[in-house]
């Protein structure tokens, strides 16, 4: 049997999250991989911006806390280009005060990262299982660590790679396959902000916390979403693909020799 391209030609997805800077090179790099992407963001400016960058986008102003907001991107998406392929689940909020955090906040990033991605899937359904197509929901490294300061997000990412064994699980009769991405530092807008811009900057800060040394361009985790949804991965489901360069391989050690720092401090 050979082995398919990755290719999505002829595929239609849609992106949710897609006016970020995340979100437009992941969804630039299904385009390149030959599909026409529906840009689901509450951000019009944004998202009409990402759209017009390319031929085969078109923007949908979507609230993913509204489940009539979602139906009426999947009706829109199906209405445009008449299937529905591909569901990427990638729009995300950060609110996080860790154990100050409260409780409208707590809802907030719940509502969105888990429960707008488990209701888009479910809304997404019936157009997926027509074409027998493929969800990617979006993970995390911060899902199977403890990270100082943070608790909101890393225990919505965790339940996403939860959501997504279970998705997989009950969506597998209607040929849907879900799978999920897990990147490590990536280069977005919150790095971009918190940086002043400096990449070189924050590649050093990463070095030790990843095998290559640098953060991840949010391309390269583009890439990996394109090939979870091509049929070159068509026996891949209810998996959890790490795009960290290597970062949940270091465990606590880091990429730092850690035996050399036990020698004694030379008196001074």
């Amino acid at each position: 049997m050979p082995n398919p391209p990755i290719t999505l030609a002829g595929k239609t997805a849609i992106v949710t999250g897609g006016a970020t800077l995340f979100g437009a090179s992941v969804v630039g790099e299904l385009i390149a991989a030959g599909a026409q992407v529906v840009v689901a963001d509450i951000d019009e400016d944004g998202g009409t911006a990402v759209a017009d960058r390319f031929d085969r986008a078109v923007f949908v102003h979507t609230d993913i806390t509204s489940d009539e907001s979602i139906e009426q991107c999947v009706a829109g998406a199906v209405a445009r280009f008449g299937a529905l392929d591909i569901l990427v689940n990638l729009a995300c909020s950060y609110g996080d005060d860790g154990a100050d955090t409260d409780r409208a906040t707590w809802l907030r990033t719940l509502d969105v990262n888990l429960v707008g991605a488990a209701l888009f899937s479910g809304a997404a359904r019936p157009e997926l299982a027509r074409t027998r197509g493929a969800i990617v929901n979006l993970s995390s490294i911060s899902a199977k660590v403890a990270q100082t300061g943070r608790w909101t997000y890393p225990a919505s990412k965790a339940a996403i790679a939860q959501l997504t064994r279970s998705m997989a699980m009950d969506y597998a009769a209607d040929g849907i396959r879900v799978n999920a991405v897990s990147p490590g530092w990536t280069w977005s807008k919150i790095m971009d902000e918190l940086s002043g811009g400096d990449r070189a900057h924050t590649d050093s800060v990463a070095a030790p916390f990843h095998l290559l040394s640098r953060v991840g361009d949010p391309a390269e985790v583009g890439r990996v979403i394109a090939f979870l949804a091509s049929d070159a991965a068509s026996f891949v489901t209810g998996a959890e693909w790490a795009v960290d360069g290597g970062y949940s391989a270091l465990g606590p050690e880091r990429a730092e020799s850690a035996i050399p720092r036990l020698a004694p401090v030379p008196a001074s």
